[in-house]
């Protein structure tokens, strides 16, 4: 089964969070350097963010983060990890995770992990990609989120397709396993369109 070279990871990056979540995060870490895929992710050293980046470099694994200069200034920026890109904007910083990753997942977060969530699927329902999407839904964090957009479609303000676009796993492997089966078959982010 072909795999993804490369995740990004939307997650939060707080350490107010269940230790459950960072867990997770921990334990996908462990899988994705095991399996040689490349973390890339928001930058950050704190929360499932920092738990997820530790992980991958503790296995031996690649990391990729991109922050944009005024969190790196506040010193929240992972500097051991792979490789750190500092950029000048969150929409910067958002493109260029979208233009280097084959699929994104989404572990427990914030609003900044919604919102990146909720644009990468809309991306995806525009068109601009169509790289794997999955949800690693821990203890059912997630689950409001998929009650909500189930809402949405029956409202018919999205089409049954558009729900679809999204796996919802309960476990690291779960996940690595989803995008993997949905990698073939999958596309690139179209620059031009963003």
């Amino acid at each position: 089964m072909p795999q993804p070279s490369s995740i990004c990871v939307y997650c939060g990056s707080s350490d107010n969070g269940p230790a459950a979540h960072r867990e997770a995060g921990l334990q996908l870490g462990r899988l994705m350097a095991e399996r040689g895929i490349r973390l890339i992710y928001g930058g950050g050293r704190v929360g499932v963010m920092g738990a997820v980046a530790d992980a991958v470099m503790s296995a031996g694994g690649a990391v990729t983060g991109i922050i944009p200069d005024f969190l790196m200034r506040h010193e929240v920026g992972h500097t051991k990890i792979t490789e750190l890109e500092i950029v000048d904007t969150m929409h910067a910083r958002k493109a260029r995770m979208a233009e280097l990753s084959d699929a994104f997942l989404i572990l427990p977060g914030g609003l900044g992990t919604l919102e990146e969530y909720f644009e990468i699927v809309t991306w995806r329902q525009l068109g601009l990609h169509d790289k794997p999407i999955a949800i690693l839904n821990v203890d059912g964090y997630w689950d409001r989120l998929r009650d909500m957009i189930n809402g949405i479609v029956d409202a018919r303000y999205a089409r049954p397709e558009n729900m679809a676009m999204t796996t919802y796993v309960e476990t690291a492997e779960q996940a690595l396993n989803a995008l993997a089966q949905q990698a073939s078959g999958s596309g690139h982010l179209s620059s031009e369109k963003l």
